[in-house]
């Protein structure tokens, strides 16, 4: 397969329809290991790369900098100029450091380098701040950010996890736009069939202002996977069975509904729920593209096959309307 190509929001910058996400390289479990080592990184970065993925997506607190170094080594071997790389920067790097966390001055310029310097890039296609800070005027950091873009270090910049507040990239962005700053062009909230949040007015800021949506955990967790059976015992060794967070906030009625609906369109295009489940995003008007995960290169396959999955307007009304948008999801 070859990954179709999409513009990234209103830059001049394309990339692919699906994002590989590497939050889980040199992740550590409660138990002690490894979700996904380096060998397993570079397999799955081979086989994303293989299907025509050209948009990697990492933070700085990825297995504490192990993502972006694996990456870069990765990278090493490539052509940089044939990936689109993007990484954030909000999350505490050095601990007993007041000024080792956030969007701060201090805290972004370091980072940026150590950044670079793990990726062995001279610059990142896109950068994130990974969080708000409501400690740092916005005046503060989007200077700070338009400095980087300046000295061609940052391509771009975007806003991660900044839902339901809208209010906070819209000042930031005004900010910008009275100083001839650089914006944010990309955000990348939350969003799925059974988490609506952005669905208010955060989509329409996004819209307001020409902004991308990228969207992290486009599997609700594994929930959108089919994986989990109403009224039955959850699978061992699942989220659903262990963390009792995600069994409140996904195992309920609605999502449940929600999840019927798409076991049935899955049945009628002949996919997998976790395959239509993206495809809803990919082919969602407001999404630019979702950025998917993978423990095994197998998983990773069958999650980029949602590019080549196609829904009627019928199939993707009757998803859209599984369950009702609310502000808490």
């Amino acid at each position: 397969m070859s990954l179709s190509t999409v513009p990234l929001g209103r830059t001049g910058t394309t990339v692919s329809s699906i994002v590989f996400g590497t939050w889980r390289f040199g992740r550590e479990t409660d138990a002690g290991e490894v979700e996904v080592d380096r060998d397993r990184a570079h397999e799955l970065l081979d086989a994303y790369a293989a299907a025509g993925g050209n948009f990697v997506d990492t933070a700085d607190m990825y297995g504490d900098g192990l993502s972006e170094e694996w990456i870069g080594d990765w990278l090493a071997d490539r052509d940089r100029e044939d990936f689109v790389v993007a990484s954030k920067v909000y999350w505490p790097t050095r601990e007993n450091d007041p000024n080792g966390r956030g969007i701060g001055r201090k805290h972004l310029r370091r980072q940026i380098d150590r950044i670079l310097d793990r990726l062995g890039t001279d610059y990142l296609d896109l950068l994130y701040c990974h969080r708000f800070d409501d400690q740092t005027p916005p005046e503060e950091f989007m200077r700070t950010l338009d400095g980087f873009v300046d000295d061609g270090r940052v391509n771009y910049l975007g806003a991660s996890t900044f839902e339901p507040n809208a209010w906070e990239v819209a000042r930031a962005n005004e900010i910008a736009d009275r100083r001839n700053y650089e914006p944010f062009t990309i955000a990348q909230p939350r969003y799925n069939l059974v988490n609506r949040e952005v669905e208010g007015n955060y989509a329409d800021m996004c819209e307001a202002y020409g902004m991308g949506i990228c969207p992290w955990s486009p599997l609700a967790g594994g929930f959108l996977t089919g994986k989990y059976e109403r009224d039955r015992d959850m699978p061992e060794g699942t989220r659903g069975a262990e963390n009792d967070r995600f069994a409140d906030r996904y195992l309920t009625g609605a999502n449940f509904d929600a999840l019927d609906e798409v076991r049935a369109v899955a049945e009628e295009v002949g996919a997998s729920p976790a395959q239509v489940s993206i495809a809803w995003l990919a082919h969602h008007p407001r999404v630019t593209a979702p950025i998917v995960g993978a423990r095994t290169v197998e998983q990773l396959e069958e999650n980029l096959a949602a590019d080549e999955v196609s829904l009627s307007d019928e199939q993707f009304r009757r998803l859209a309307e599984a369950k009702e948008y609310s502000p808490m999801g």
